[in-house]
């Protein structure tokens, strides 16, 4: 049966107009939809082979995850999955695609799609285009085994942006395992990102300074070559950034490099040092060596202590913008024989507009913020005016975070997207960073999945509709409850900022409520301490709800998300049942020796105490926050947080153990101790 495109499709492939947002509830949304009836797929179904090396894989990758969803696939069938290139025979019944693919901007990473009655046709110039296809093909499959089914479309597809990345910190804490990285990049590629961005400051093996890297802390020449021909298979390229300006104190803190820096064991390098430039040479040049392709990125951000040490004089006479440019023109002419586009960050260059046109204008300028704005042009229009090719890079809001801070990175995110597109930039690194080294990778799906989508579709991507979608297509929930579990968490974000405590941070997390600035954080955070564990306890009831559907995919990141959950009830729990404590023992010092002060500390610490009850808390996030850390990286730095979990352990079993004594002493000698003997404060307001 053949299955042309409708005359509106044809039109809109032949004029090359930038969207047709069709609602065809997928992540990335296609550019050109319109439905078909449903195609059953209770025998199964067959794929035909595939003449292309990297055809077959696309189509391997099609059965493996079919087969994982319990959908039989063989040859005779059910319906039949074609994957044909242009210009062969197999195109000719399909004139609809040979119009679409005449528009050259389809050809590179485009894909023409057909299901209807018992054929599914997928036609691409290129192998990224057929895989895309692909991957487009997995989301219209619905439900498992014999009860599943194919919603039919025609489907015209191609991305908006060229370079749509993930940028992924490995040098402030998590260092993830190979295996894991290998689950990223497959997954980023199902949702047709094309670029993996590794971060290093100091987590790169390097041959030629080995002092560098941390024993089982760092990727190794042997990891990246591995990692590199696997992501090749999935068409993603894998950009190294490696610092080469800032932010290498983790360098500079070596007394063999400490000579370097622009302040002895500081961050900064110091430009015009005989022995700086030659270190970047032999880091980059063994880069060269390990990954690849077009791009390195050189970072060059936050060169904050820049003209405080050694170079002050010279930032005196010459003014920072001109020293921080000469420097990263150097660096440039420097790495000039690898033949490579340089990618640096724009946020000190950007300062000095009036000096950007000396750089080579064939480097990439990386715009970046992770708030929301209602322009983001001000992080590219210095690049643009001077010719200058730019990328944009929003966050997904993990850092320093319990859970991450969605509700500010899905519109940052969408705004610098959209703007970005509008303004003529090329790429997206959308990012991830680990600040106080406490990042869980499997927590930021929903903003890397949201971010891959506005980096293929045109114009500014609809929140709300990705909301509505990601659950089902990512988890395959289908009772939506998974989103609303999402928008829960979002909610208390909400909430603590409204209370001008910020957010869900770790921050709040690890305070200890009975110090001066957690009696201020209690009375901020009392008033709405029940809605937010109401919220954070309805996440969890909402994905075990979901979990008992059976058949749901990426649990893992299902597990992390009742991490989150746990930990912002935690937090909350932690200053409400603090200030309970508080009042508690005042009631009890209020009426000592009578019976009713010693139920009161009975209620503060026993086996069912408040204590207690805090002090499990930290039992159980700790065993689940180290089986989520594991699952995805080296078990390289977790002690510095598993740490900090004892010591709130060890913090709640001596203040229960001491009201314990408390009680014993009232009971022999009539007499209680002041709260201050114990640390315990008076409740807020007293």
């Amino acid at each position: 049966m053949t299955t042309r495109l409708s005359c509106s499709l044809v039109l809109l492939a032949l004029s090359g107009a930038a969207t047709l947002h069709a609602q065809a509830g997928l992540i990335p949304e296609p550019r050109q939809y319109e439905s078909r009836p449903v195609i059953w797929l209770s025998g199964g179904l067959s794929i035909a082979p595939a003449a292309n090396p990297d055809d077959r894989f696309a189509a391997a990758d099609l059965a493996d995850a079919l087969k994982q969803r319990g959908i039989r696939v063989s040859a005779g069938r059910g319906p039949v999955i074609s994957l044909i290139r242009t210009g062969t025979a197999g195109t000719r019944p399909f004139p609809a695609a040979t119009t679409f693919f005449a528009d050259t901007t389809h050809r590179a990473e485009g894909y023409w799609l057909s299901a209807s009655g018992s054929q599914v046709t997928i036609i691409a110039a290129t192998g990224a285009g057929i895989f895309y296809g692909v991957q487009t093909l997995k989301q219209l499959i619905e439900g498992n085994g014999s009860a599943a089914h194919l919603r039919g479309a025609v489907i015209a597809d191609w991305p908006a942006m060229r370079w749509r990345g993930f940028h992924d910190d490995l040098s402030r804490g998590p260092v993830p395992t190979l295996e894991f990285q290998k689950k990223q990049l497959r997954t980023f590629s199902a949702y047709k990102l094309n670029v993996y961005s590794p971060y290093f400051e100091h987590t790169l093996a390097y041959a030629s300074d080995p002092l560098i890297a941390p024993p089982n802390g760092a990727m190794t020449r042997e990891d990246v070559r591995t990692l590199v021909e696997y992501a090749k298979r999935y068409h993603i390229e894998v950009i190294p950034e490696q610092e080469a300006f800032g932010h290498l104190h983790h360098v500079l803190k070596h007394e063999s490099y400490a000579g370097l820096g622009e302040t002895p064991h500081g961050h900064v390098l110091a430009p015009g040092d005989p022995a700086t430039l030659p270190l970047i040479r032999r880091w980059f040049f063994e880069i060269d060596s390990l990954f690849p392709g077009r791009f390195i990125h050189i970072g060059a951000d936050e060169t904050d202590e820049l003209g405080t040490g050694r170079t002050r004089a010279q930032v005196d006479s010459e003014g920072i913008g001109q020293v921080y440019l000469g420097f990263l023109k150097q660096i440039a002419d420097t790495l000039r024989p690898l033949h490579r586009t340089l990618l640096f960050w724009g946020d000190v260059a950007m300062k000095h507009p009036e000096l950007v046109g000396q750089l080579p204008r064939n480097m990439i300028a990386v715009g970046w913020d992770y708030w929301s704005h209602d322009n983001f042009d001000r992080y590219l229009k210095p690049f643009r005016d001077v010719g200058m090719e730019t990328w944009v890079a929003p966050g997904v809001g993990n850092w320093n975070r319990v859970w991450p801070e969605f509700g500010v990175a899905l519109p940052n995110i969408q705004g610098f997207i959209r703007d970005g597109q509008r303004g003529g930039s090329t790429g997206v690194l959308n990012t991830s960073w680990d600040d106080d080294g406490e990042a869980i990778f499997n927590e930021t799906w929903y903003a890397v999945l949201f971010g891959a989508a506005a980096s293929w579709q045109s114009g500014e991507s609809d929140i709300a509709d990705f909301q509505r979608n990601y659950g089902r297509i990512f988890h395959g929930d289908t009772t939506g409850q998974i989103d609303q579990a999402q928008l829960r968490l979002i909610d208390t974000h909400a909430m603590l900022e409204k209370a001008d405590l910020g957010s869900a941070s770790n921050g709040l997390f690890w305070l200890d409520p009975w110090t001066d600035r957690g009696r201020g954080v209690t009375e901020a955070i009392m008033p709405i301490v029940r809605d937010i564990r109401l919220n954070a306890e309805d996440a969890l009831r909402l994905v075990a709800r979901a979990r008992a559907q059976g058949h749901l995919r990426e649990t893992d990141a299902l597990d992390a998300l009742e991490l989150g959950a746990r930990r912002i009830d935690l937090l909350a729990m932690k200053y409400q049942f603090a200030e309970e404590i508080a009042r508690m023992y005042a009631e009890a010092q209020d009426s000592v020796g009578t019976d009713y002060a010693g139920d009161k500390l009975l209620e503060i610490s026993q086996v069912n105490g408040r204590m207690q009850d805090i002090r499990d808390g930290f039992m159980l996030t700790r065993e689940l926050y180290q089986t989520a850390w594991l699952r995805e990286n080296r078990p390289y730095w977790i002690e510095n947080v598993l740490t900090r979990y004892d010591i709130e352990l060890q913090r709640w079993i001596n203040r229960g153990d001491q009201v314990w004594e408390a009680r014993r002493m009232m009971g022999r000698k009539k007499f209680l101790p002041d709260n201050t003997e114990i640390g315990i404060p008076k409740p807020v307001g007293k």
